[in-house]
């Protein structure tokens, strides 16, 4: 499948999760679709992109591996991510790309992930976090920067601050988020 008809073939992809999920499993059972799928993501001034990022959200969430040859390139791009319903779901592929890094059992993303993709991670959840997300975004990137914080020592307390800082002013779901992570940073 040429790149063009790749990317015709997201106009049919909808905000169902059945939807999500049936073009998550044409990419699964074709892993060659994937870095078009990763290109068609960060066209991010088109509306196509978000649904790339809905489909690509699903392939990492049953496969996380699919994203390693990938790291550079998307570490370099999700600064650029900007429009609401495509920064969720890669704020959320960040989140399970930390879960992964600080598994205790031994894998491929602890291999490859280098200072320079998480810091790039860093970089763009705390954009996320202080910007104009929603709350999912928001709460993914707490996530993320709780858990590759781990290895950066000023990561913490910057995220004690902000989250401080917005508390009094946030949604019920992100003072939720915000007292579970304050709660493991304190312990």
């Amino acid at each position: 499948m040429s790149l063009e008809e790749f990317y015709d073939e997201l106009n049919y992809v909808d905000a169902s999760r059945e939807n999500r999920l049936k073009y998550a499993q044409m990419i699964l059972n074709d892993m060659s679709l994937f870095p078009k799928l990763i290109d068609v993501m960060f066209r991010v001034d088109d509306k196509i992109s978000c649904r790339a990022s809905w489909v690509f959200e699903f392939v990492c969430d049953h496969y996380v591996y699919a994203i390693v040859p990938y790291l550079d390139t998307f570490c370099n791009h999700i600064k650029k991510v900007h429009l609401d319903s495509a920064v969720r779901p890669v704020a959320k592929v960040c989140s399970f790309i930390a879960q992964e890094y600080n598994s205790k059992q031994p894998n491929t993303i602890k291999k490859v992930l280098k200072p320079k993709h998480t810091e790039l991670m860093i970089e763009a959840c705390f954009d996320w976090l202080i910007g104009d997300q929603k709350i999912a975004a928001k709460a993914y990137a707490m996530d993320t920067l709780f858990l590759l914080g781990k290895d950066y020592p000023w990561v913490h307390p910057e995220l004690v601050q902000i989250l401080e800082q917005d508390f009094q002013t946030q949604s019920a779901g992100y003072k939720v988020r915000a007292k579970r992570i304050l709660k493991k940073i304190k312990n």
